[in-house]
């Protein structure tokens, strides 16, 4: 049999999906699941999106401009400018996701064997990104103590060589919920400057800062122009996660357009799915002022209730709508297997995310889980009293 690729072998699995057989077969022998391990909105997508689809009047189907549609790219900007960030419509690329724009990034600023330094725990797929780019991961530990704040800039410092290319944050946090203040970022501005590296921030839960906290993108700081590279996304946003509409946004000249170059070789983003994206634009603040207030409201009572169960540690999270909790387990990926396998209450389980897949650095986050509050009240308050049920009995 011919040998698959050394990068195949090294793609990681992703530790949010790689336990769906074992849900599947909690299905099949009558079990309800309660997913707390994905990032799936139980949010209704805004109407205007949808009937968008539904009201079209296309004949062909047809490739869209591989950078997206100048009308869509043209509110995207007039949005960005409502968020104190000014950028023009030629600073914009729509991709396929969040994803794409990533894998786009790395692929413009980076070479093989390159570094990029990432505050971990972060979202497991920046893994596998940067293994589809032959670029090498270097963690900086945040730490549950103090709710995954930014590491201190020297730990930063420590870590840059001459194959550093970049830093990369999720703001706020997915895994960790964590929401980076402006000084924060004004320090990592500075580092990058100094050091001439690239910031690449993933903002696309930008919408979602909580206690009076305003979220501070790093193209609201001034001096970045040529280090500043978002990622964003409509998936969160408007609980459009189908959609696989994203976008990569910079004022640096030389990242457009060798972006556009990735973006031409894939054609184009989906048709259908940027017309969705483009009304969804017109959506009302209405609908974002329910939304925070329904995740506060979720966020509040999922924490409060793993604060209750005994040898639980929490960190609270200020944005997104994710959390980190320790468990008094040694392994994590045991534990969820076993919650879907051989464990319910009055056959209800749960599904959750094992935090190890979370980081790069080996035996980091192996007691811990990634919850995602993205169920109702009700629900949620079921998925935390079996998790409390469950740790009573369970034995590593």
């Amino acid at each position: 049999m011919p040998d698959i690729s050394q990068k195949g072998k090294l793609m990681p699995e992703s530790p949010i999906r790689k336990l769906v057989p074992y849900s599947e077969a909690a299905y099949k022998n009558g079990k309800k699941v309660y997913h707390l391990n994905i990032g799936q909105p139980d949010i209704k997508t805004p109407e205007i999106a949808l009937e968008a689809i539904s009201n079209h009047t296309i004949n062909v189907l047809a490739y869209a401009r591989s950078e997206g549609s100048e009308g869509y790219r043209k509110k995207l900007a007039d949005y960005y400018k409502k968020h104190h960030i000014d950028v023009t419509h030629h600073q914009i690329i729509a991709t396929t996701g969040g994803s794409e724009a990533l894998l786009f990034t790395f692929g413009s600023i980076m070479d093989a064997d390159d570094e990029v330094i990432i505050p971990e725990p972060f979202y497991a797929n920046y893994n596998g990104f940067s293994v589809a780019s032959g670029v090498k991961v270097v963690p900086v530990i945040s730490k549950i103590e103090n709710n995954f704040a930014l590491p201190p800039i020297e730990e930063f410092e420590k870590l840059i060589t001459s194959k550093t290319k970049a830093i990369l944050i999720c703001n706020p946090g997915n895994p960790t919920g964590y929401l980076y203040s402006k000084e924060e970022i004004q320090q990592l501005s500075a580092i990058v400057k100094k050091h001439n590296l690239f910031l690449i921030a993933d903002e696309v839960y930008r919408e979602f800062a909580y206690d009076g906290i305003e979220h501070y993108s790093i193209l609201q700081e001034e001096g970045l122009k040529d280090n500043a590279i978002i990622i964003d996304s409509v998936s969160k946003r408007y609980s459009m996660c189908g959609a696989r509409i994203g976008c990569l946004v910079s004022r640096n000249p030389e990242v457009i357009r060798t972006a556009l170059k990735f973006a031409q070789a894939r054609l184009s983003p989906p048709t259908l799915a940027l017309i969705a994206a483009e009304a969804a634009l017109e959506t009302p603040q209405s609908y974002f002022d329910d939304v925070k207030t329904e995740y506060i409201k979720r966020r509040n009572l999922l924490i409060e209730g793993l604060e209750n169960i005994e040898g639980v540690k929490v960190a609270r999270p200020n944005g997104a709508f994710y959390c980190i909790a320790e468990l008094p387990i040694k392994n994590s990926d045991r534990f969820a297997q076993w919650l879907l396998e051989s464990f319910d209450v009055d056959g209800e389980t749960i599904m959750v995310a094992p935090a190890a897949g979370f980081y790069s650095s080996e035996g980091m986050g192996l007691n811990q889980i990634r919850i995602a509050y993205v169920l109702n009240e009700k629900s949620l308050r079921k998925a935390i009293h079996i998790l409390d049920e469950a740790l009573k009995v369970y034995q590593d």
